[in-house]
């Protein structure tokens, strides 16, 4: 069995490059607080009819929400 080549690329560090400071976007808090009270009232008005849909936001909020709405973009 072959095994795959890995190449990397070693890049330098800019020294003289200036960090952006990270600061949490309150839309983005607010909307995850959002999604998790969504999810805890239907698991509280109906945990077997809404299984479906809390699945739906909890796989959203630990996959798609957090990879692609990033509070630093």
């Amino acid at each position: 069995m072959a095994m795959a080549k890995v190449f990397t690329i070693p890049v330098p560090p800019q020294i003289g490059r200036k960090r952006r400071e990270r600061t949490a976007d309150p839309r983005y808090v607010d909307g995850q607080r959002l999604l998790v009270e969504a999810m805890r009232y239907l698991a509280q008005a109906d945990p077997v009819n809404n299984r479906g849909a809390i699945e739906l936001l909890s796989e959203h909020v630990r996959t798609r929400f957090r990879m692609t709405d990033s509070p630093l973009s």
